[in-house]
């Protein structure tokens, strides 16, 4: 069985052409391969398989076997692949998701995917459709405590569930403390994606991030589109403008617009290939 191991901007999963491959069991495979010590390492599988209705499909699997509806990294991921491995010579595509369809735009030079656009879809601010356990329609700047910590929360979809918390000091955090106690908070009865963010400027946000079902990871596309969503509700930033989230693995650029869709821009890259029983 053949894989591409690919990463966007430090998020890292284990691409498998199902074009080619047939993959039975992809809970059970993701636990496996995603281990760092014992597989071959990754925050997950992601399969790209055919479509009824768009150019491509896409269903990508945590490293605890738990299903994802949706990537923000990995659409920009495949769209790299879709192109430079010839299963498509179009500029822009269609990506069927467990979060609808995304519209992937293509940046080329020279036959490679320098960056790829990607139309995330609207946010999402309604408690009950994240979902979060509240009393009230949204959840904005609310209070929680965690571990004995109180922090105002700003809780959005963007087809997966995320709770963006803005702090002073990121670097600071223990995450591997801290993370699992949001993740697993009874107020999110899906688990939860949570972002703690600094903000740097109107322009400019910093973020870390504690993915459901992966732990610590080192960019995640939906949260840094959950996290603009959140600035620009706030009143930190702007609708209509592009933002720069720096993560640990490097930068995205993210758009919230007025109409509540949000766009995301970056970076997709090849790391290694290979095969595995």
């Amino acid at each position: 069985m053949k894989f591409t191991k690919m990463h966007g901007i430090g998020n890292d999963y284990i691409y498998f052409n199902c074009f080619e491959e047939k993959i039975e069991d992809p809970e059970s495979l993701s636990v496996r391969l995603s281990d760092r010590h014992f597989g071959v390492g990754g925050d997950g599988i992601v399969l790209i398989m055919p479509s009824e209705k768009c150019d491509f499909r896409m269903r990508m699997f945590n490293a605890d076997g738990s299903e994802g509806k949706m990537c923000g990294n990995a659409t920009r991921c495949i769209g790299k692949y879709v192109y430079e491995k010839g299963l498509t010579d179009k500029t822009s595509i269609t990506l069927e998701t467990l979060a609808g369809v995304k519209k992937l735009d293509l940046d080329v030079e020279n036959g490679k995917v320098k960056t790829v656009t990607v139309d995330m879809g609207k946010a999402e601010f309604a408690a009950e459709k994240i979902p979060v356990i509240f009393d009230k329609e949204e959840v904005v700047e609310e209070p929680l405590t965690v571990n004995g910590v109180t922090e105002k929360i700003t809780c959005v979809s963007m087809g997966n569930p995320h709770c963006v918390i803005f702090t002073e000091n990121t670097d600071g955090l223990d995450l591997a403390k801290i993370g699992p106690s949001y993740e697993n908070h009874p107020m999110f009865p899906e688990r939860i994606n949570t972002e703690f963010a600094e903000y740097i400027d109107p322009h400019t946000l910093k973020m870390r991030v504690w993915e459901r079902g992966s732990g610590e990871t080192l960019a995640c596309g939906t949260g840094a589109c959950a996290l603009v969503s959140a600035a620009v509700k706030t009143g930190r930033c702007k609708s209509d403008e592009f933002i720069k989230v720096h993560l640990l693995g490097g930068t995205l650029e993210i758009m919230y617009k007025s109409d509540s869709a949000v766009i995301m821009k970056g970076p997709a890259a090849f790391s290694f290939e290979g095969e595995t029983d």
